[in-house]
């Protein structure tokens, strides 16, 4: 299964609720990603331009957009980023088809042709 990064940010109204009753969000995503095919890793809150981050394990990324998708459109997020993950072998294996592609940045290219 493929490793994708949730970031969320909230809206003001969603951490007012959140304060009057406190909750982990983590526990309420758990049967939505597994209902996906997904898991769940681990989930942190944070400081910063969003408020959780979380890692969760998806079989695709139709599924992995579909659950950012449900997320988003619940209206308690100001912000919903997803970034796909690569293991260290993943990321040794992307690089081996990039040198072997055959793509040539436009600097080289005009060099080349003289």
């Amino acid at each position: 299964m493929a490793s994708y990064l949730l970031q969320v940010g909230y809206t003001p109204e969603a951490w007012s609720a959140m304060i009057h009753n406190p909750q982990d969000r983590s526990a309420a995503i758990k049967t939505p990603v597994e209902n996906l095919g997904g898991r769940v890793e681990r989930f942190w809150l944070s400081f910063g331009d969003y408020d959780i981050i979380g890692v969760v394990e998806m079989p695709d990324s139709v599924s992995a957009a579909a659950f950012s998708m449900a997320i988003a459109a619940g209206g308690a997020c100001r912000a919903v980023r997803t970034t796909p993950l690569l293991s260290s072998s993943e990321g040794l294996e992307a690089m081996k088809k990039a040198a072997a592609c055959g793509y040539k940045p436009i600097g080289l290219s005009a060099q080349a042709g003289g």
